[in-house]
């Protein structure tokens, strides 16, 4: 039976692996009985998945092989796992991933819809276990989605890398330039005085656990 799990292709072991982690991880965050879905984490995350969706609409810059810089589309989100924490963050990032297929959506495999979609946005409310610290909070944020994307791009669109480069190191530079460069956005802003002042209040409305 064990020679059969070998046999599998990478990308369902990639899979599976994968959502084992996730399910472990939202099992060890849901004992946390604290923890309710009320009425004002379900509007605030409505809202903050709202205005990513937005400024993924504005691009700064669009890359040939796919992906494009924009105005810190992934803030929003950033600060919804800071506010309410990693569980709501992942939620949110992952309903952020479904709406974005109504943008420019690219599918070639059921796995690489998983990896690009769903789970790359995801692992964004990441960011969650970082609520004191904003920076953090954003690499964290901007690494998670980079190892989803990373991972989809050795997979799935190493064919169209430059003749004599490697799918990883393809991959690495395709998914590099443009999550680096909005993780980079989110953290700049981030550390603007106004922008910094705003958060601040906003989370001393928010009531304590």
């Amino acid at each position: 039976m064990f020679k059969k799990l070998f046999e599998l292709k990478p990308e369902v072991l990639v899979i599976l692996s994968l959502l084992v982690i996730i399910s472990v991880l939202i099992a060890y965050m849901g004992k946390n009985r604290k923890f309710k879905f009320d009425t004002r984490v379900i509007v605030y995350g409505s809202l903050c998945v709202s205005l990513s969706f937005i400024l993924s609409y504005i691009r700064l810059y669009r890359f040939p092989q796919g992906g494009s810089i924009t105005p810190a589309s992934m803030l929003p989100l950033i600060l919804y796992a800071v506010m309410f924490g990693p569980l709501p963050g992942i939620i949110a990032g992952f309903a952020f991933g479904m709406i974005k297929l109504m943008q420019d959506p690219y599918i070639i495999h059921w796995a690489q819809f998983l990896l690009d979609y769903p789970l790359a946005y995801g692992t964004v409310g990441l960011a969650g276990f970082y609520r004191k610290n904003l920076p953090i909070a954003c690499l964290t944020a901007g690494f998670g989605r980079f190892v989803m994307s990373f991972l989809s791009g050795i997979l799935f669109f190493g064919i169209y890398a430059p003749e004599g480069m490697s799918p990883w190191l393809y991959s690495l530079i395709a998914n590099g330039l443009g999550i680096g460069a909005n993780t980079v956005i989110c953290i700049v802003i981030v550390f603007l005085p106004q922008i910094r002042s705003a958060i601040n209040e906003i989370q001393r409305a928010l009531p304590t656990e």
